[in-house]
């Protein structure tokens, strides 16, 4: 399905914000490295309302760093840039629900098909920003050969030869550096992708002025994003074009809520003024407050409810948080053991979690059980462990609301294989997947078994659990009355 000409032109002129303030002519500021669903309703909303505001007055050329995504440049290149954005669900108690056409991109390059064009844009003295969103998998360094005029595969390949480009063109000069705003969601990733680079930079064995052009005169900043951004509506998609008169192949959704925290000087705001242009964009000293809360509220609270879910015979997030006795559970686990568990302002955590539990109430986002349940054992060690621990050091007792989650993702985890598939029983019986490292769904299964046969009691299956360090990276079976309690909330979930 591909935008017509008359279908473009409808678009082009059904906004009056797209005619008038957001005229196509503005410079390039920013390289976009990554044409997908994020940071078109991320980044790229941002940057459309700071034009709207006459605050940046810059466009975006944007790129993509794998080859699989030739498909969405080329549909960028149709549409000359133009999409529309539905933002929709709840914000501080008021439901919102609107439709933009988002008009920042002046250029779409494909690098591996115009590798000599994506490096000519380095030449451009306006350029700024580098803004990347590539996967957690796209920020690692790949041993590869810098050849002339050959694309490179990796992101941090390719920013290193564009940088290397930038630097010779401009002689070296200081003032030509860049900011790199990478928004993958790894912890320190501005630190991350500057290792990369510098790592790229002396294997190709450039210049030592390079390295240190790039080391001093580049800023490598790490950031924390958070929106939930929900892509193309495809049930909905046709009875909105019908609506609008147009189709729109890059139609985009997301929620209301967004934050952005960026590890840098606020200074640097009059150059991209995202809080200027009242955006929820923190400029901060350190990440790990905006970080620590994310991981332990909002990632812990679908670490907790997934297995639970699951096992209750629900769906999607929103199915939980409806349910009744399930909202209480999550609220009292994130007001009464997660909040009291950080090292940081109490009212502040207390408002973030709000917002988590009103996010999750969207409708319009049908976040799926299954997949929050993917590698469950991991995501518990890093999410919620740390809490349990807190919480016990602190308090001499052990949460209970995460005690019993922790009990469930046990159950959830006892599994039989089938033809290469690892399935577990809801308590009703229907059959749901369980996806983690075999390692660790073999341990389960093995364990599961020899209680079933009477092999072992399900005391010593919960003590062999704990005090399994592959999976938690130490033994847990010291934790004073965890087996007890996880023994006691275990007999009331097993036939």
């Amino acid at each position: 399905m591909s935008i017509n000409k008359s279908q473009l032109k409808r678009l082009r002129k059904d906004t009056k914000a797209v005619q008038s303030s957001l005229k196509m002519d503005f410079p390039i500021k920013v390289l976009q490295i990554g044409e997908g669903n994020f940071l078109r309703g991320f980044f790229d909303w941002m940057i459309h309302e700071c034009n709207k505001q006459g605050h940046f007055k810059g466009s975006i050329a944007v790129t993509q760093p794998r080859p699989a995504g030739k498909g969405k440049i080329e549909e960028v290149k149709r549409q000359d840039g133009l999409y529309t954005l539905m933002l929709r669900g709840f914000h501080q108690g008021e439901k919102v629900e609107s439709t933009e056409i988002i008009s920042v991109f002046s250029k779409a390059i494909d690098p591996y098909e115009e590798w000599m064009e994506f490096l000519a844009l380095s030449e451009n003295p306006e350029l700024e920003f580098v803004v990347s969103n590539t996967t957690e998998a796209g920020i690692k360094y790949q041993p590869i050969p810098l050849e002339e005029g050959k694309p490179m595969e990796s992101f941090p390949g390719k920013l290193t030869a564009f940088l290397y480009h930038r630097y010779l063109h401009f002689n070296g000069d200081a003032k030509k550096g860049l900011i790199m705003l990478p928004c993958e969601l790894l912890e320190r990733n501005g630190d991350s992708l500057k290792q990369c680079v510098l790592k790229h930079g002396r294997d190709w064995d450039l210049p030592k002025s390079f390295i240190d052009w790039v080391d001093r005169d580049n800023l490598f900043l790490n950031s924390l994003v958070d929106r939930i951004v929900t892509g193309f509506p495809a049930n909905e998609s046709e009875k909105l074009f019908a609506a609008w008169g147009y189709k729109d192949t890059l139609l985009n959704t997301a929620e209301p809520y967004h934050l952005w925290a960026i590890e840098g000087d606020p200074s640097i705001d009059q150059r991209l003024p995202l809080r200027k242009s009242g955006l929820n964009v923190r400029w901060v000293k350190d990440l790990t407050p905006y970080q620590m809360r994310k991981v332990r509220i909002l990632n812990g609270s679908h670490t907790l409810l997934a297995p639970l879910g699951i096992l209750s015979g629900l769906e999607e997030v929103k199915q939980v948080i409806d349910h009744p006795e399930f909202n209480q559970f999550l609220s009292n686990a994130i007001e009464k053991e997660i909040i009291p568990s950080l090292p940081f302002d109490q009212n502040e955590m207390k408002l973030y979690g709000e917002s988590v539990l009103e996010r999750f109430k969207n409708p319009f986002v049908h976040h799926l059980l299954t997949d929050i349940s993917l590698n469950s054992i991991s995501k518990f060690k890093v999410r919620l462990l740390p809490t349990l621990e807190e919480y016990q050091r602190s308090k001499g007792t052990l949460p209970d609301c995460i005690v019993r989650g922790f009990s469930g993702m046990i159950r959830f985890y006892r599994v039989n294989e089938m033809k290469g598939t690892y399935l577990g029983k809801s308590f009703a019986g229907k059959d749901y997947v369980v996806r983690d490292d075999i390692k660790t769904i073999e341990f389960f299964s093995e364990q599961w078994l020899s209680y079933e046969r009477g092999q072992i009691p399900l005391r010593q299956l919960i003590e062999a659990t704990l005090s399994n360090q592959y999976l938690w990276g130490k033994d847990l079976s010291g934790i004073p009355n965890l087996g007890n309690e996880l023994c006691q909330y275990l007999e009331g979930m097993i036939d």
